[in-house]
């Protein structure tokens, strides 16, 4: 036993940690036999949980605890500016969900990302290998992801459990234990246990909040921090000025590549709209969107997920301002010769070492269910896909509901295994980060841009792109293993884009029943003028989408209002009153704009007129 760890403990914290795995596992047990009627129950609930349960289910997976060590390191080094660099997810592709893409994808009414591809391009060949490539990507994404999780997790466990196991070890048991839940009580198990799980998050964020305020002053943190660290606006050049023992910091900004910020933040702007534009990865967010009742719902739901990760970056600036300020004790061994902190242990360091006894066990708790919730997300989505996508598609098409349940145990399993395995191999978090955000997403953005927008791409074009994007991805590292991933996804996104277009036009397109079914039920805005026509001719009364502009407008609009949610638990920690109250006034102006523009145009559609419109 490590007995440095194992002094921090009290027996309230450990009961407390226990309860809660108990609590969690027992929830997945209650509501097994609800969830095991079929797949829709199992993967959507049966499109019925209310929009703000879905929306805050949704915060939840994304209040992850790999994450957040992750966020955590960002506003450490980099202080406001920091907050930009989110965007390489990029966290705003919400806004772009809230504003339309959520009416559009649950206008689609399936179950998953690979059944929606044939609402879009049909039964052919060219659909048949559409849906295979999307369900690859989903299935090397969701092992991605897990991978992901399973590096945090593991480091994370280690460093406050008293057992002498490493990090993996951790992380293979926690993951097992979350997993149980997972596999009895499917989507609904993973929603109840979310919303439980963020509520723990945000009374856990608000204690870290509140301990680091009550114990460093503003003028202790300026006194540590460079000149423009608390200012979220730069120039072309980064220019902070970090002084010893901090001064390693320029290592980590040179190594990053950070260094010609402005350039680096138009490079993010870039990558972050298209992707935003390509709609939601098959995988938990979209999971979600395609569970709300109605696309209003769904955009609602959209809505709630922003607004729910304001109480995330309480803890992300109170463990960031504790960490500054206690430092020494933090990073032993700061400013000796050759030392070289690994930051993305912030988090848990400054928790074990701040803390009070009686609070440990919550907090613990709090992030292990910020893990816990983004995990088994992801989980039952790979399992929705490989599933209703591959095993009932082309396996077995007419097994009983409880078959098909059974089954999606084995796959989520199997998921499981491959993405521990691949998290072993892992170096870092940062290093699964980047493939994932800049590699992988490259080669998924330009196909999935364009099946909205064009009328002429099919589905030989979205294999294609996407086939050759994810070939990019993986390629791009061999052959310049020194290139910086945001730089690298701009050659994987032409790559793509390339192969897209060329693998439509060289192809038939599609035929005209589907894309005039697909464009009447979906009714996206974009290039689908003769598609248009086609559907006017049978119906004058047809009017197209001509939401574009206020679209976009809208758009801009929330992403401003939604880096107030970011900027304003943030100048609170920092007790920083002036840009509070700016934050808190532009919130305020367009929240009432988008009153206005967006939450008051959006359609009361039904369930009744979604398969109506599907028929």
């Amino acid at each position: 036993m490590n007995q440095g760890i194992a002094s921090i403990w009290h027996p309230i914290d450990i009961a407390i940690l226990v309860l809660y795995f108990v609590a969690m596992i027992g929830i997945g047990v209650a509501v097994m036999k609800k969830a095991s009627k079929g797949l829709d129950s199992y993967f959507l609930a049966g499109n019925t949980l209310p929009w703000y349960v879905l929306g805050v289910s949704n915060a939840s997976a994304m209040f992850d605890i790999t994450g957040t060590m992750w966020l955590v390191y960002n506003i450490f080094v980099y202080g406001m500016k920091g907050i930009w660099l989110p965007w390489l997810w990029p966290t705003f592709n919400q806004v772009f969900l809230m504003v339309y893409l959520s009416v559009w994808i649950r206008r689609s009414n399936v179950l998953t990302g690979g059944e929606w591809i044939t609402s879009r391009f049909g039964e052919g060949r060219g659909a048949e290998l559409s849906r295979i490539i999307v369900v690859i990507f989903a299935l090397v994404s969701v092992v991605g992801f897990i991978a992901y999780d399973f590096q945090g997790m593991g480091k994370f466990t280690a460093s406050f459990l008293p057992w002498d196991l490493s990090a993996n070890t951790y992380g293979v048991i926690i993951m097992a234990i979350t997993a149980v839940y997972v596999l009895t009580g499917g989507m609904l198990s993973v929603v109840l246990t979310d919303v439980a799980q963020f509520v723990i998050m945000a009374v856990c964020s608000l204690i870290i909040a509140g301990i680091a305020m009550a114990k460093v002053a503003p003028e202790q943190l300026a006194a540590i921090v460079p000149a423009g660290w608390s200012n979220p606006f730069f120039g072309w050049r980064l220019d902070l000025a970090w002084q010893a023992p901090l001064d390693v910091l320029k290592d980590n900004v040179a190594a990053d590549g950070y260094s010609i910020f402005g350039l680096f933040f138009i490079a993010m702007l870039f990558k972050g709209i298209l992707v935003s534009i390509a709609g939601p990865a098959p995988n938990y967010d979209m999971q979600r969107i395609l569970a709300a009742k109605t696309p209003r719902e769904s955009a609602l739901m959209s809505a709630v997920v922003s607004a729910a990760l304001l109480p995330r970056w309480w803890m992300i600036g109170g463990i960031t301002v504790l960490a500054l300020h206690y430092r020494d004790k933090v990073f032993p061994g700061l400013g000796q010769p050759g030392f070289k902190p690994d930051f993305e242990m912030i988090l848990p360091w400054v928790i074990r070492d701040q803390i009070p006894v009686g609070l440990l066990g919550l907090l613990l708790a709090g992030l292990l269910a910020a893990f816990m919730s983004t995990f088994s997300a992801t989980l039952n989505a790979g399992g929705a896909y490989l599933v209703n996508d591959l095993y009932k598609r082309y396996l077995k098409k007419d097994g009983t509901p409880r078959h098909y349940v059974a089954v999606s145990w084995a796959a989520q399993i199997l998921i499981l295994v491959v993405g521990i395995f691949f998290g072993y191999q892992a170096a870092s978090i940062n290093q699964v980060t980047q493939w994932i955000v800049n590699g992988l997403w490259g080669g998924y953005t330009a196909p999935n841009i364009l099946k909205w927008h064009w009328y002429r791409f099919n589905g030989y074009g979205y294999f294609w792109g996407m086939l050759s994007g994810m070939a990019a991805a993986l390629a791009l590292p061999t052959f310049f293993p020194g290139l910086h991933p945001l730089w690298g996804f701009i050659p994987i996104f032409l790559i793509s884009l390339a192969a897209s277009v060329l693998g439509s036009l060289l192809s038939d397109p599609e035929p005209d029943d589907v894309l005039v079914r697909f464009y009447r039920q979906v009714r996206p805005w974009g290039s689908w003028g003769p598609v248009l026509a086609k559907v006017r001719a049978a119906d004058p009364s047809f009017h197209e989408n001509k939401g574009m502009g206020r679209d976009a407008f809208n758009t801009g609009v929330a992403i401003i209002a939604q880096m107030t949610l970011v900027t304003i638990p943030l100048y609170m920690v920092l007790r920083d009153m002036r840009g509070l109250w700016i934050s808190a006034l532009v919130l305020l102006v367009t929240g009432w704009i988008l009153k206005k523009s967006w939450y008051e145009k959006l359609d009361a559609e039904t369930p009744a007129t979604l398969e109506a419109a599907r028929r």
